[in-house]
């Protein structure tokens, strides 16, 4: 396993050349990557596309028998342990990516708004104290429906739009899957009420674009990237500039100490195990392989970094700029 924890929050000088990062970078102590977390964002690089890690908060999620289907409570408490987390709880934190591409702001899933947990919700404040205002976003890229990546687009209780002068760009196959009326009655009742709110709002806005299945062209220098598995339409998107890669893999995997460590892990919330498991590997060997840097929704704050093989999974170092 890689030598730099999530503690360490960092990669060195000389990863950072490897990843086509701008400025020097070093290893900081835990008291700095405290104070980045208070911050709320952190900037990078990719080639000419100015990136920014956003905090939006953490959900402690008390452990569960169920959370993985196929590894128990002790196997996780361990793998936190190993990872250099708590072990209290499973800490699954939200971070958002947004992307300057020429002259377009773009946010790359809108985060919780406030509307899951009480330790989250602070995606907005972050935007702007990164010196971006909300109302200056053109374009929303949305990886899939899950309340967490779409419930920042819509107020609680009115569901009015937050962002109604953006462009939302959502995946076809996701779109369609959850406002099929039929989808609604087939659905576990924990998930109902989240089809019948997508149903009452998507379907009403006038800003949404669709994008078709397989690898698109969506703006200049990024692409769609299929993965399906954790839910029917999941995508992850790939930025490029120059020789200069990211791919923001959504939720490919969650808490890397547990679902990249373990990508054969099959998360609760994957709506097809396999799936999501197949794409989660062919993703990030993707990765590897195109010497990206990799973002991840859960990947903790910053949420992008380095990722490197680690035994039969892989090992992500989270770095700041």
């Amino acid at each position: 396993m890689s030598d730099i924890s999530r503690r360490d929050l960092v990669v060195s000088a000389s990863g950072a050349a490897v990843l086509g990062l701008c400025g020097p970078m070093a290893v900081i102590p835990d008291a700095l990557a405290q104070t980045k977390l208070k911050q709320g964002f952190v900037n990078y690089d990719i080639g000419d596309i100015r990136c920014t890690s956003l905090y939006d908060g953490i959900w402690k999620k008390p452990h569960d028998a169920n959370f993985i289907r196929n590894a128990g409570v002790e196997d996780v408490k361990s793998a936190l342990k190993e990872g250099g987390y708590t072990t209290e709880f499973v800490p699954i934190e939200f971070s958002q990516t947004f992307i300057k591409v020429g002259e377009k702001n773009v946010l790359v899933d809108s985060g919780t708004g406030g509307q899951l947990t009480p330790d989250a919700g602070m995606m907005m404040k972050n935007l702007k104290a990164a010196g971006v205002e909300a109302k200056s976003i053109d374009t929303i890229l949305i990886s899939h429906f899950h309340p967490d990546h779409i419930f920042g687009l819509m107020a609680k209780g009115t569901n009015e739009q937050i962002f109604p002068n953006a462009e939302i760009m959502m995946p076809s196959k996701e779109y369609k899957f959850w406002t099929d009326p039929s989808i609604v009655s087939k659905l576990p009742k924990n998930r109902q009420g989240l089809a019948l709110r997508i149903q009452a709002t998507f379907p009403k806005w006038k800003n949404i674009t669709l994008f078709d299945e397989g690898e698109k062209q969506l703006l200049p220098g990024v692409r769609s990237i299929p993965a399906y598995g954790h839910t029917p339409g999941h995508t992850a998107f790939h930025v490029s500039s120059g020789d200069k890669q990211l791919i923001i893999a959504g939720d490919a995997a969650n808490l890397p100490a547990l679902f990249l460590k373990n990508p054969n892990w099959h998360l609760v919330f994957d709506g097809d195990p396999k799936a999501a498991q197949e794409a989660r590997v062919k993703l990030f060997n993707r990765v590897l392989e195109e010497k990206a840097v990799v973002a991840g929704y859960h990947f903790g704050f910053p949420n992008a970094g380095k990722l490197e093989k680690d035994g039969k999974g892989f090992a992500f170092s989270a770095f700041t700029g």
